[in-house]
């Protein structure tokens, strides 16, 4: 360990961030931005770094794509939060990424491989995420750099299943291969996964989607029900399925050069209402059916009253009760990605009231 950075017997992961954060702010080593705190730190060890999505907001991966000639300037904003907004494009969970070799920051990392972060996540995230999508396998070497204050001694109790190992750690004076030998995550851990991480990071929604398709214990954190909720969700789930049985039998063969509206056995009681709001879902693949979709809605809890199919045109129209209903959906299936395609979902421009989409629908019909 470098000395600089002293620890006390049976230091927490917040004792180890404090300290290293501490030592790097009163030092200076630390660069922009600054103060540190609550950062991976950033320091001059020229090298240069390619980043995921911030916060995974939109996506896992996004591939920097220069323009012919650059300057050099230019390259060094492509390097940059900036150059990822300016000078790159999405890659998709069917875009087939290969990853070679995996570079993390740390806030403090030991010499037998077990890392810090800054204590929110995102660096395990991206790597599980990565298992999951088939971009990396257990030979695909991780490295850190970080400053050789920040290289000190962890207890190995202080890390979960979760935590990230590294193979690799890059000073500005050493390279040590640390031969770890605990496992790194092998996929999500869907049972540590909330709600509120599926709002931040929508991609997940996608992963999970996908993962549940092929038959993988997909319960979030906030779904861990007792026997009863279990035994009733059940009963509700064969309901629905059951109720959709005949629309699959008509629909399901339906493809998308066809047009098709379904109403919902609650749409009678809001009669006349007039609350009615339309979302509008876009960019829908050419081979997707509408019992795909609705499966898909189902299962993100962003079932409409109303179904309005538009598969020539790539699209559907989801009419729900309400705006806060209509909002609450959106939120549910940004991100979401079927048969290769991003949806695009927002709230419809032109919204109408409860009557006109009736009758709008049946002349549709």
């Amino acid at each position: 360990m470098q000395e600089g950075v002293r620890l006390r017997a049976g230091a927490s992961k917040g004792d180890i961030r404090e300290k290293v954060w501490d030592y790097l702010e009163a030092s200076g080593l630390a660069e922009f931005p600054r103060p540190v705190h609550h950062r991976i730190p950033n320091f001059k060890a020229r090298k240069t770094l390619l980043v995921p999505t911030p916060r995974l907001r939109s996506g896992l991966f996004n591939k920097i794509v220069p323009p012919p000639g650059a300057a050099k300037e230019t390259l060094r904003i492509c390097a940059t939060s900036q150059g990822i907004k300016e000078y790159s494009v999405p890659v998709g969970l069917d875009g087939k990424a290969r990853v070679d070799l995996v570079v993390v920051g740390s806030v403090a990392v030991s010499e037998k491989g077990w890392r810090i972060g800054k204590g929110e996540g995102y660096a395990d995230m991206e790597y599980a995420m990565m298992v999951s999508m088939g971009a990396v396998t257990e030979d695909t070497p991780v490295i850190t750099i970080v400053h050789d204050c920040q290289v000190v001694d962890i207890a190995e109790e202080l890390l979960g299943d979760h935590d990230l190992t590294v193979d690799y750690i890059l000073t500005p004076t050493r390279t040590i291969k640390t031969n770890c030998k605990r496992p790194k995550p092998r996929g999500i851990l869907w049972h540590k996964v909330s709600y509120e991480m599926l709002g931040k990071i929508p991609i997940l929604k996608s992963l999970r989607y996908k993962e549940k398709q092929l038959g993988k214990d997909v319960t979030l954190q906030d779904e861990q029900p007792d026997l009863a909720n279990a035994n009733k969700s059940a009963a509700l789930n064969e309901k629905a399925m059951a109720g959709n049985a005949g629309l699959q039998a008509s629909a399901g063969s339906a493809q998308t050069g066809q047009q098709y509206v379904e109403s919902d056995s609650l749409s009678p009681r809001l009669e006349g209402s007039g609350m009615i709001t339309t979302v509008y879902v876009g960019n829908i693949p050419p081979n997707l059916r509408v019992s795909e979709l609705k499966c898909a809605l189902r299962e993100f809890h962003a079932a409409p009253l109303r179904v309005n199919w538009q598969g020539a045109q790539h699209r559907a129209f989801l009419d729900y009760k309400d705006k806060a209903t209509a909002e609450s959906a959106v939120s549910s299936l940004k991100g979401l990605s079927l048969g290769g395609n991003t949806l695009r979902v927002e709230l419809a421009k032109n919204q109408r009231n409860k009557g006109q989409v009736e009758i709008n629908s049946q002349k549709r019909m």
